[in-house]
């Protein structure tokens, strides 16, 4: 499997960012790390192994970079409203920065999937939810998708704009909405174990329903707990039978 490390100086975040590729040809998956961890977060846990076997075939090539979010809403030192600046900051990277990174790297053609587990999901989801001009669809992993599960308490505009279960709903913009309706890729999957939220899922299920979003909604059973094996198990299942 090809392995290729690299960073650059982000104008959007103000710090070097780091990044690995894997793969050199095939859709692009842009992986986006759970909670506080790094760009190197799914090769540690093994995830990238269990995702060779499309790598090495040419199906999909992975983009995995940094998370910010010990700058955001994960540090208790910093102040509520520079934590949502922050986090817009991380938006601007992946649209402005990563995403032409990897037009460049593959073709302008090639369609960019964003992809994550637990806080990842909820940021993968937003990047597409946000931006369906740049972005072709999702694969969220074990996520809830309200932004103030994580604000602790705090609320604002921006909040909302980055909260897809509180902004879809009153998203009219037609020309948005029919991007977002022609992506044949927003899978939301999740287990119904331990520290899983089935129920957070079926409600986000409920919003793209009522905005005539097609998605799939995939809710596994109770021994798939909100930890690695699941999503082991989970995202080669998904790149196997629906790419």
């Amino acid at each position: 499997m090809d392995r290729q490390l690299g960073s650059w100086d982000s104008p959007s975040l103000g710090k070097e960012m780091p990044y690995a590729v894997y793969g050199s040809y095939g859709f692009a998956l842009l992986m986006i790390p759970t909670a506080a961890a790094d760009f190197l977060e799914y090769e540690r846990f093994q995830l990238l192994d269990h995702l060779a076997p499309f790598i090495n075939a040419g199906r999909v090539k992975v983009y995995s970079v940094n998370s910010i979010n010990t700058e955001s809403w994960m540090n208790n030192e910093m102040e509520p409203r520079h934590k949502i600046i922050r986090h817009q900051q991380f938006n601007d990277y992946i649209h402005h920065e990563v995403v032409p990174f990897i037009r460049h790297s593959s073709s302008w053609e090639t369609p960019i999937i964003t992809c994550g587990a637990s806080f990842g999901a909820l940021h993968s989801a937003n990047l597409f939810f946000k931006r369906p001009d740049l972005i072709n669809g999702c694969i969220a992993m074990s996520g809830v998708y309200d932004l103030t599960e994580y604000t602790k308490g705090y609320y604002d505009e921006d909040v909302y704009y980055n909260s897809p279960i509180h902004y879809l709903p009153n998203l009219t913009d037609h020309a948005i909405l029919e991007q977002i309706r022609s992506s044949a890729h927003i899978h939301i999957l999740t287990g119904s174990g331990d520290h899983e939220d089935p129920e957070a899922n079926r409600r986000f299920g409920g919003v793209l329903y009522g905005k005539g979003i097609n998605y799939e909604l995939d809710i596994w059973g109770h021994e798939w707990k909100h930890d690695w094996p699941t999503w082991r198990a989970m995202l080669p299942h998904y790149l196997g039978t629906r790419f």
